[in-house]
């Protein structure tokens, strides 16, 4: 067994650690995301389990909870100094793709073009890639304040399994929504994929069945959900997308794909189907609470309007709309009008990062460069990022801090010197400054990350695996 795997068997999962009382006193700043968008100085918050118990200023903590401190029958943490915030919430990812960065026959084309050039690449993924690169994408999620993710896993070649995502998200200890994607119509029935990567229709199906029977967990503060992902209107049949709809209402899960990206995604979409992007999802079924789509860079006022009327999400994916040259998505028209929407960081060969905090900056500068100065605040920008994407994944557990709500929420040290100079607005500035690295991290009542330091790897390991596979990766592929 590789290095690199061996040593993530022997971390207890975050089913396996016993939960104790956590108690967080004298943030600078606890950012609540509750209903009255309360910012607390000063601020406390007790988590039991899974759940957080209490919220308010560290002098108002009940004397109950003191003496819990006093006996040493609490986990205590102070944040002074520190800026706390609820989880950020990642939308859309494809964490196999930490393994193709920076790729040069991608480095410079537009989405189509990128696909490409990617494709054969990606043909030669394996299962252990496939589980190295899921650790190696959360970790950075993870350090970057992240708790909670999605990952649209499209392509099983070689025995891969959506398995094999599921098990290092178990090790890493991440809140997970993993997304069974999948490709079925390639070249030669006048798809953009190659044959070699698609699969038969009825295996896909029959394999999404039996994931969400052994998988997918409604409960509250669930840690794993399963979604219903068909990759793309360019890969999937009519039917497909009709049929996983049909199979994700009657089980109760949701569903996701990529619409309306690009203007070559847009005319595909016409020309294939003789709708707009949004014309052809509203045929079929896929709007409502329970859909979420990714980019819509392109999505128009009728789009926007269907969307905002039926609760259908959106994941906005500001960096890679940049790298690919997509363009930028109306999400100020699409909040205004009441969509969901949330925020996603893409794979790692459309953006080479998956920085949240960095994300949720991208956010609210491009919505700046589209619409003007005033077109998005650095609160709204982290809105998006919290309670956003909870709305968009359909939970009401996560996204803020509040009793009863999911004990999810990271701190960043207010020292560091890319916040020096911004005291007189914390909360602002860790948007407006250069990302910073999480301090903390408490995913599900536990903790994660300790002085900036990933708890559930060892990162060095993971890393040297995850280079030796890219290596392979790339080569298998010449």
């Amino acid at each position: 067994m590789p290095a690199a795997v061996s040593a993530m068997s022997s971390i207890p999962t975050a089913q396996e650690t016993r939960t104790v009382m956590l108690i967080v006193t004298n943030a600078d700043v606890l950012v609540t995301m509750d209903a009255a968008r309360r910012e607390i100085p000063g601020g406390a918050l007790v988590a039991e389990g899974p759940a957080i118990a209490w919220v308010g200023p560290t002098a108002e903590l009940p004397e109950a909870y003191r003496r819990r401190m006093d006996d040493g029958s609490a986990q205590v943490l102070d944040m002074r100094g520190h800026v706390v915030i609820p989880g950020l919430v990642n939308t859309h990812h494809h964490m196999y793709q930490s393994l193709t960065r920076a790729v040069p026959a991608a480095q410079d084309a537009e989405l189509f073009a990128w696909l490409n050039g990617l494709y054969l690449l990606w043909s030669h993924l394996t299962p252990e890639m496939i589980r190295v690169s899921t650790s190696t994408a959360m970790a950075e999620l993870m350090l970057s304040g992240c708790t909670t993710t999605s990952d649209h896993l499209y392509l099983y070649p070689n025995g891969a399994r959506l398995d094999d995502s599921i098990e290092a998200a178990a090790r890493m200890g991440m809140r997970f929504h993993a997304a069974r994607g999948s490709m079925s119509v390639g070249r030669a029935k006048g798809g953009l994929p190659p044959d070699s990567v698609v699969e038969d229709e009825a295996a896909i199906l029959a394999d999404s069945q039996r994931l969400i029977e052994q998988y997918h967990d409604d409960s509250r503060h669930a840690m794993l959900r399963i979604v219903l992902a068909p990759c793309s209107p360019f890969s999937v049949s009519r039917d497909l997308m009709r049929e996983s709809a049909v199979l994700a209402r009657h089980y109760g899960v949701s569903l996701h794909t990529h619409l309306a990206e690009n203007d070559n995604d847009v005319a595909y979409s016409r020309e294939a189907f003789g709708l707009t992007p949004a014309q052809y999802a509203e045929d079929l079924g896929w709007v409502g609470h329970d859909v979420w789509h990714a980019h819509c860079v392109k999505l128009d006022e009728e789009g926007i309007a269907l969307f905002a009327r039926t609760g259908t999400g959106v994941a906005h994916c500001p960096c890679s709309n940049m790298r690919l040259a997509s363009g930028i998505a109306p999400v100020r028209a699409m909040r205004d009008a009441g969509v969901p929407v949330g925020l996603g960081v893409d794979g790692s060969a459309s953006n080479d990062g998956a920085h949240m905090l960095g994300e949720v900056r991208q956010a609210m500068l491009l919505q700046r460069v589209g619409y003007g100065p005033a077109a998005m605040s650095a609160r709204e920008a982290l809105e998006i990022a919290t309670l956003g994407g909870a709305r968009v994944l359909n939970r009401d557990d996560i996204g803020a801090l509040a009793p009863g709500m999911s004990a999810d929420f990271v701190a960043f040290d207010m020292s560091a010197v890319g916040y020096a100079g911004a005291g007189h607005d914390p909360v602002a500035a860790l948007v407006f400054c250069t990302p910073g690295k999480v301090a903390t991290s408490v995913i599900n009542g536990r903790v994660v990350v300790r002085a900036g330091e990933l708890l559930t790897a060892s990162l060095p390991q993971v890393l040297v695996r995850h280079r030796e596979l890219a290596r392979e990766l790339f080569e298998a592929a010449r």
